[in-house]
Formats: structure tokens, sequence, C-alpha cells
């Protein structure tokens, strides 16, 4: 998947705290059709880009609670794209009535030995999986509709299966800390998907 577009402004002593703004849902496989045809309609590019990623978790342990996430992911079908380094942040409890889930976000184009280094510096990979799926694009918000296949052979990216009869939705917006009213942006465009997807704010640690 390709990385969200980066916001280019001045900086003076620091560097800009970049957030995602996020509200995610599922569709069965029957209705993606239903949905890929509304999406072309609202958003800008009448047809969606399609994506096909190989996607490695990758966990530091430590003396605190819970292990350093990192994530790293490549194309599988676009040839002399790099690798994508990824860190996702804690959901931010702050304001109730925020319409999205908000979590610092960094995503960093890097080298091809990516693995390796993560490897050397201590890192474990703890899950992989190949996603395969559609990004529309609405003014600064990215819509993604993709689904999840399972690897049955560990690094064998050809031996998948899919994980459900479904496919994850997820409307995101990255912008620097303290624009939440890109949110009310958010909610407004997940109205017109309705009753096709539902998207919601959910917390992660609810899943868990």
């Amino acid at each position: 998947m390709e990385a969200p577009p980066v916001t280019m402004m001045p900086v003076t002593g620091g560097t800009i705290n970049m957030m995602e703004y996020l509200l995610q849902g599922s569709v069965l496989d029957q209705s993606l059709e239903s949905l890929l045809h509304r999406l072309r309609g609202l958003c800008d590019n009448m047809e969606p880009e399609t994506f096909l990623d190989h996607e490695m978790v990758f966990l530091l342990k430590g003396q605190q609670a819970s292990p350093f996430v990192l994530r790293a992911r490549r194309s599988m079908d676009k040839s002399g794209m790099p690798w994508h380094l990824r860190y996702l942040g804690q959901p931010e409890i702050g304001d109730k009535n925020r319409h999205a889930l908000v979590r610092n976000c960094v995503d960093i184009a890097t080298s091809d030995n990516l693995t390796d280094f993560l490897v050397e510096m201590g890192f474990r990979m703890d899950h992989e999986f190949v996603a395969k799926g559609h990004v529309f694009r609405k003014g600064i918000m990215k819509i993604v509709v993709y689904k999840i296949f399972r690897i049955l052979m560990p690094g064998n990216t050809e031996s998948i299966e899919p994980l459900s009869l479904s496919y994850l939705v997820e409307l995101n917006v990255v912008a620097p800390a303290g624009q939440d009213i890109v949110s009310d942006d958010m909610r407004n465009f997940a109205e017109q998907l309705k009753p096709l997807v539902h998207l919601e704010k959910i917390d992660p640690k609810r899943l868990m």
C-alpha cells in the first residue's frame, strides 16, 4: 500500500508530529462491488488504485509491559518500490466527542535490507500477511478496501488463503497534530457510505 501523502510544512526547531485519524468497518464479499461503485461516484479518482502488499509485523520486547511494534511492508505487484517502515502509536484517549480514532503515525521509505536491519536491532517477526485491495482518495482522505490473506508457509507469499469472507474498509487522514476538524469531514463522508458499510471509531484494545 502506498505511504500516506507527506504534508510539506516549514519546520523550525524539531519535527512535525504527524497523527493518523482513522475510521474502520468491513463488508462481506458479496457487497464489495456495490461499495466500489459508490466510492467511484464519491471520490476524486474514478478508477481506484490497486495494490498487493506483503506486511511483516516485528516486535521488540523489553522491560515495558507492551512490546515495541514496527511494521515492514513491500509491494508485490509494483517492481522497484521501496520497503516502508511504519510505527503506529497508542490511540489517544482525549476528547470522547472526537469522531475518529487518533494515534501517532510515522511512515518512511527504506532500503531493501529493512528486515535484516530490524533483526540485527533485536526485533523478531511476530506475524506476516498479504493484503490485496483498492485505494480511493477524496481530498486529503484516503479510503482503502482490502482483503487480508494468511500465509500458509512462512516466507512464501505464493501460498496464501483468505482470512475471512469479508473486506476491511479504512478511512484515514494523516495530518499534523491538532487538526481534529478533519474528523468532522471523515464522519460526513462515512455517512454517505451507509448502509453499505458502517465506519466506526474502533479502539484496537477492544479487539484484544
